[in-house]
C-alpha cells in the first residue's frame, strides 16, 4: 500500500460505521504475513499508532499465551503504521531490524502503541538515516509484556523516470 495512501484512507473510514474493521482488514490484505495476525487499528495520525490484538487460538502458543511471533508482528505493524503515517511523501523508510523484548506471558487483548519521532530537518539531506521506533505492547490491565524495536533506514524516495 501507497504510504500517502494511508492516512486518508484512515480519515475517511474510521468515522463510519465498521470503518476501523474494514481499515484493518485492508493493511491486512496489503501486507499479508502482517495480515495473519488479525490486529485492529484503533487509533492513526500521523507518527502515531494504536492497535490492539484479540487473544483467540491462532496467536496462541503451547503455553496457552500470545506466540512470541505474533507479539513481534503486532510491534512490527504498529512501528510501520506510525513511521509511514508521519513520514513525508518524498521519503521512504525500510525496515533493516528488529527485536522483541518479552516481559512477561501475554494474555487477553493485547495493545501496541507506537509514537515515531517527527521527521525534521536531519531528514532532508539526501542521505539514508537510522530511525528506532519502539512499540510498547501492554495486556488488558495495561502491564507491560512485550517491547519492540524496529529499525528503519529512511531515505529518499528513489526517482521513477518518465519520458
Amino acid at each position: 500500500m501507497d504510504p500517502a495512501r494511508i492516512l486518508p484512507l484512515w480519515k475517511r473510514l474510521s468515522g463510519l460505521p465498521g470503518g476501523r474493521w474494514v481499515f484493518s482488514r485492508l493493511i491486512g490484505f496489503a501486507v499479508p504475513y502482517s495480515g495473519s495476525i488479525r490486529a485492529r487499528v484503533v487509533e492513526l495520525s500521523p507518527g502515531h499508532a494504536v492497535l490492539d490484538l484479540p487473544d483467540r487460538r491462532r496467536v496462541r502458543n503451547h503455553l496457552r499465551s500470545v506466540h512470541a511471533m505474533a507479539l513481534c508482528n503486532l510491534g512490527e505493524l504498529a512501528s510501520g503504521l506510525a513511521m509511514l503515517s508521519g513520514l513525508p511523501p518524498h521519503l521512504r523508510g525500510i525496515v533493516t531490524n528488529i527485536g522483541t523484548s518479552y516481559e512477561k506471558k501475554a494474555r487477553g487483548t493485547l495493545r501496541a502503541t507506537c509514537t515515531c519521532p517527527p521527521f525534521e530537518g536531519d531528514f532532508d539531506t539526501g542521505e539514508d538515516q537510522t530511525l528506532q521506533v519502539r512499540a510498547i505492547l501492554c495486556d488488558a490491565a495495561g502491564e507491560q509484556v512485550a517491547v519492540t524495536t524496529v529499525s528503519w533506514l529512511i531515505g529518499p524516495r528513489p526517482q521513477t523516470a518518465t519520458q
